[in-house]
């Protein structure tokens, strides 16, 4: 109701306004008793009517007796001097008259249109409401996503990004991650090869939920050396189904591959030559043909490009991408006269039949769209979404290779890098997400993740950086998570007899925060174990320098308190904690402390000037002692500090 008032009051409103335009007052319009060359003269000052005595038409007129007239008519507010006023004026009264009429009307029958109930608007808000919500799912639809690598070697940076990047698509939108085994080259692809791809695929933790050893495999097969007969059908469909220009879609075609190399060599000679092979039985007469394949001839299958036709895709990386196909590749092969299906060929139909909605690869692919594109259409598929993703440069600015050092998943592993390391730099190769963090979990990872933020350019593996995140990474990890990690690597070295050997918990725990890779804990723990005080007194002028601090006098206090059983034992599990405690007991005792106290201490039980924990080191000593394992026991190191002390 108060929008109807408001309606009213500003049609009103509007009328008003045409007054002042007019020019006229509204105190003039009801103080004014005729229209006389006077009332044009009349200014307003403070509300009250006065008359410029320059204005009088009539000099002989004083002003004082004009003003009092018009005072005397201001008080007679009949009707007679209403209706003698002014033609504008009437005007002026009729305008507003009619703007409040028309005001009131306009909002008297707005107000007599039906209105929606209580409840149908709350419908309509909860339908906007579910159409945001649908817009945003929409964006976020389930993605069914594949890595489809070759297996004839291993999996190296490049392909391991390309994993990463279609697993985290699928992780993120609670899609579909598949993987493909592409092994159409049968001379070149191995199991071996394989498995190793598999093996490095759950390290890095991008596990599949279709694809070999998932239930999945039971209903279809997803290596290609398994789905020839897919392949066959396909490839049949194709060669009966008729395309635009009225002729069958796919070929046969009887040319052998000594005859397709002649005739481009001739065209070659002749200049004729464009690049690509036009068969010479694209258009062969149909008894021909039928009476060559009934005769047991082989042919390879070949797919015939439409004359004039171009591909188009909106790459979510690269941006719009077209080929003029007929210019570009002409009529290709889809099965080989051997019966074995060409690449892009089992590509695309796979894509197809496993519902692969997008295509994350590198760029190298770009070019194998074209076919693909055309197969899928003419198979009467959609094309996926495609993304293709930069290359990975060496620092040298040339593709990155084994000459650039480790590439394969499986030499990073063995050099020590963890895999949430390797997940956090190759996400960064070619994106990020417009921020300055560089080191990630792999949830952050998972949330801040969007193939729309890959760059065009190349990226440049940086072996110092990874090494440098790597590290950020073990800094961060719990002892309990790290632990495991380094057993491989202790064991290697002898540094322990099990997996479950209480000293990987104590190298965990004393190496955490100085090492880069998870091979680094070797060398820190061998220093732990061993021990030289007379080759680093010798050596290490800091080590000498201490001498002449009163050195012998510390470790002779050092050795009292073992002899004394003060020291803690280093064979117990809370060694650690109990060592901290002796050791500022031990400085109150000696009058010591801070650097005065512990670099001579440390010096004296490690025999060397720096390193990890002292605590750590020593219980570290204690339990190689107890599992066999060569180190120098604490004991021996008391009957040097013994002699020291002596001399």
């Amino acid at each position: 109701a108060g929008a109807f008032i408001y309606l009213a009051a500003a049609t009103a409103a509007i009328c008003g306004a045409l007054l002042v335009l007019q020019g006229t007052h509204t105190t003039v319009l009801f103080t004014t008793p005729r229209p006389t060359l006077a009332s044009q003269s009349i200014g307003l000052t403070r509300g009250a009517a006065r008359i410029a005595p320059s204005r009088l038409p009539n000099p002989s007129i004083s002003a004082a007796s004009m003003n009092a007239h018009l005072t005397e008519s201001a008080s007679l507010r009949t009707v007679e001097h209403i209706v003698a006023a002014s033609p504008t004026f009437l005007w002026n009264c009729m305008m507003l008259i009619a703007g409040v009429a028309a005001g009131w009307t306009a909002a008297h029958l707005y107000s007599r249109k039906p209105t929606l109930a209580v409840d149908e608007c709350i419908a309509i808000m909860a339908t906007a409401s579910e159409r945001k919500t649908d817009a945003k799912k929409a964006q976020l639809a389930p993605m069914r996503t594949r890595f489809a690598p070759s297996p004839t070697g291993s999996l190296h940076v490049g392909g391991a990004r390309t994993a990463l990047y279609n697993w985290l698509m699928a992780k993120k939108t609670g899609g579909t991650f598949v993987l493909r085994i592409e092994d159409t080259d049968l001379a070149r692809s191995t199991r071996a090869s394989e498995e190793s791809m598999k093996a490095d695929l759950r390290w890095l933790g991008l596990l599949w939920e279709e694809g070999p050893e998932t239930p999945k495999e039971a209903e279809t097969p997803f290596r290609q050396s398994e789905r020839g007969p897919i392949y066959v059908d396909m490839a049949k469909k194709l060669m009966s189904k008729v395309g635009p220009d009225g002729k069958s879609i796919a070929y046969p075609c009887f040319s052998t591959q000594e005859e397709v190399g002649a005739l481009k060599t001739a065209t070659e000679t002749t200049g004729e030559f464009q690049g690509t092979f036009v068969s010479p039985w694209r258009d062969a007469a149909e008894d021909v043909v039928q009476a060559k394949i009934a005769a047991g001839e082989t042919y390879a299958v070949r797919f015939r490009v439409p004359k004039g036709k171009r591909v188009a895709i909106n790459d979510i990386v690269r941006g719009p991408v077209s080929w003029d196909a007929e210019a570009t590749i002409g009529d290709f092969v889809l099965l080989r006269s051997t019966g074995v299906p060409v690449y892009n060929f089992c590509v695309a139909v796979d894509d197809a039949l496993m519902g692969i909605t997008h295509v994350i690869r590198a760029e190298e692919h770009l070019t194998n769209t074209l076919r693909q594109g055309l197969i899928l259409e003419a198979l009467g598929f959609e094309m996926p979404t495609y993304a293709h993703c930069s290359l990975i440069l060496g620092e040298d600015g040339s593709k990155l290779s084994k000459r650039h050092g480790a590439t394969s998943v499986a030499q990073f592993a063995e050099e020590g890098f963890v895999p949430s390391a390797m997940i956090n730099y190759l996400v960064g190769l070619g994106w990020n997400d417009g921020t300055e963090k560089e080191v990630y979990t792999i949830d952050e990872i998972i949330e801040a993740f969007s193939v729309d933020r890959v760059q065009k350019s190349p990226s440049v593996f940086d072996m110092g950086k990874l090494r440098w995140i790597n590290a950020q990474h073990l800094h961060n990890m719990d002892d309990a998570v790290l632990a495991p990690l380094l057993v491989p690597f202790m064991l290697n070295a002898g540094l322990c007899k099990s997996a479950d050997s209480p000293a990987v918990a104590v190298a965990a725990h004393m190496c955490k925060q100085k090492i880069e890779l998870l091979v680094d804990v070797v060398p820190l723990v061998k220093d732990a174990l061993a021990y030289d005080l007379t080759a680093s007194l010798a050596s290490d002028p800091a080590a000498a320098k201490l001498l002449e601090e009163d050195f012998k006098g510390l470790c002779k206090a050092v050795v009292e308190a073992y002899e004394a059983s003060e020291f803690p034992d280093a064979t117990q599990a809370d060694f650690t904690d109990k060592y901290g405690a002796w050791v500022k007991e031990f400085g109150k005792k000696i009058g010591r402390k801070g650097k005065q106290l512990m670099q001579p201490l440390r010096l004296a039980l490690s025999g060397l000037m720096s390193g990890p924990d002292i605590g750590c080191q020593l219980r570290l000593v204690a339990i190689a002692e107890q599992e066999g394992v060569a180190c120098v026991s604490i004991v021996d190191r008391m009957a040097v500090l013994k002699a020291l002390a002596a001399s």
